[in-house]
C-alpha cells in the first residue's frame, strides 16, 4: 500500500483538484484506491459527491471508537473509495495532542488497511502543525503541487527547510508545478530555476477552465471532459508518478 499525500503551506495552488484527479487515474488504471480528505473544507468529498454518514468520525477514530475500515464510502467510480471530511477534522491537531505518539497516530491507523489498498491518497489542509507531521511521516510521498511564482518559490523553500529541521525523509517531497501559465515570462523563469532542483517532475498542470468545472461537475476531469487539454495534461503527469513511486 503506497501513501501519498497532497500537501502545500498554502492554499489555493490545485491541491485538493490534484488528489482527486490523482486517485480517480489510479483507480481507473486498476489499482484499488482511497482517498482519505482531512481538509476541514471537505472539498475532495464535494468532487466525489461524497458526505459522511455519522458526525465527528475522525474523533471516533482517534479516540480508539471507530475502526477506520467503518469510515470509509465508496464512490460512484470503480476501486475508488473515500474517507470524507467530517466538523471534527477541524479539531484534528487538539485531538492528537492527546495521543501518546501523536506524530505516529496516522502512520498506525493507516496498518488497518494494509492489504485493502493499493494507494491511499490523502488531502491535508494547508500549513505546518500536528497533522502535517502526522501526515508527513505517514507517507511514503508528499506530492506538493508549486505555482511557479516568486511567493511560491520561498514557500518550498520553506517546506524544505521543514523537513530537513524535522529530520524528515527530504526524498518523500515530490513537486509538481500547477496553475502554470506558460504566456508569463515569471512562471517560465521560475520552472527553470526549479528544475535545477531535481525535485520537480517534468509534466505539469496548466491553468485551465476545465479544472475549475470540477466543482460544478463534481466529478475527475476524465470523467467530464476526457479528450480535453486538462485530462491530457493530469494523465501524463499522473504517468510521471506513478513510474517514479512504483519504481
Amino acid at each position: 500500500m503506497f501513501v501519498a499525500s497532497l500537501y502545500n503551506l498554502k492554499g489555493g495552488v490545485g491541491k485538493t483538484a490534484s488528489c482527486v484527479n490523482f486517485a480517480y487515474m489510479a483507480a481507473d488504471d486498476g489499482f484499488k484506491t482511497l482517498v482519505w480528505d482531512l481538509d476541514p473544507q471537505g472539498a475532495a468529498s464535494y468532487y466525489l459527491s461524497v458526505q459522511p454518514t455519522a458526525k465527528n468520525n475522525i474523533r471516533k477514530i482517534l479516540e480508539h471508537n471507530l475502526p477506520v475500515r467503518e469510515t470509509i464510502h465508496s464512490t460512484d467510480y470503480d476501486l475508488l473509495d473515500i474517507i470524507p471530511s467530517d466538523m471534527s477534522t477541524r479539531k484534528l491537531d487538539i485531538l492528537l495532542e492527546a495521543q501518546q505518539n501523536s506524530k505516529k497516530h496516522f502512520r498506525n491507523l493507516l496498518k488497518q488497511l494494509t492489504g485493502d489498498y493499493d494507494f491511499v491518497f490523502i488531502d491535508c489542509p494547508p500549513g505546518f502543525s500536528n497533522l502535517a507531521d502526522n501526515i508527513f511521516n505517514a507517507s511514503d510521498a508528499v506530492l506538493m503541487p508549486v505555482i511557479p511564482t516568486t511567493l511560491s518559490l520561498r514557500t518550498y523553500e520553506q517546506v524544505k527547510n521543514y523537513f530537513e529541521n524535522k529530520d524528515l525523509e527530504l526524498d518523500k517531497l515530490m513537486c509538481f508545478y500547477s496553475m502554470v501559465d506558460v504566456r508569463k515570462n515569471m512562471h517560465n523563469e521560475v520552472m527553470q530555476q526549479l528544475c535545477k532542483d531535481k525535485r520537480f517532475f517534468e509534466h505539469y498542470i496548466p491553468n485551465l477552465s476545465d479544472i475549475e468545472k470540477m466543482g460544478l461537475k463534481r466529478a475527475p476531469v476524465e470523467v467530464f471532459a476526457p479528450n480535453g487539454y486538462a485530462a491530457t495534461c493530469y494523465r501524463a503527469l499522473w504517468n510521471d508518478i506513478k513510474e517514479g513511486v512504483l519504481d
